[in-house]
């Protein structure tokens, strides 16, 4: 019954989420699965796979967005996102070549979301006021 609890929150908390919220939650999901393949000594290849491919796939997106015309973020900190962009991609080719390491995409994302969590409690002390 609690899990059924949980989920529905979760549908309704998604539906009414903001987008830096979304992005913060999107970016834990994916973090704590580069965790969880980095810590866990028998970790199947398939899963570190797909942790490494789930974690590309939102830095590519996050790419795409940054050069569509409409994105009104300041054009260094578009730069900055895109070089970090670059600096996934090339790291998690790496790593699957076997020569890489995955904590520094972990650290990576950590950053994006410790931006993204003072923007958050930002928009909610706002909202207070």
């Amino acid at each position: 019954m609690q899990s059924l609890a949980f989920k529905a929150y979760g549908e309704v908390k998604q539906r009414t989420a903001g987008e830096k919220e979304i992005e913060f939650a999107l970016f834990r999901q994916i973090t704590d699965a580069l965790k969880e393949v980095s810590d866990t000594e028998d970790v199947q290849p398939t899963d570190w796979a797909e942790a490494i491919h789930r974690n590309q796939q939102l830095w590519t997106t996050i790419a795409i967005d940054l050069l569509q015309p409409g994105n009104a973020l300041p054009d260094e900190m578009k730069r900055s996102l895109l070089y970090l962009a670059e600096f996934v991609r090339q790291t998690s080719m790496k790593i699957m070549a076997g020569d890489g390491d995955i904590a520094d995409l972990i650290e990576i994302n950590q950053s994006i979301m410790n931006g993204l969590g003072g923007a958050v409690s930002s928009d909610i002390a706002g909202e207070d006021v």
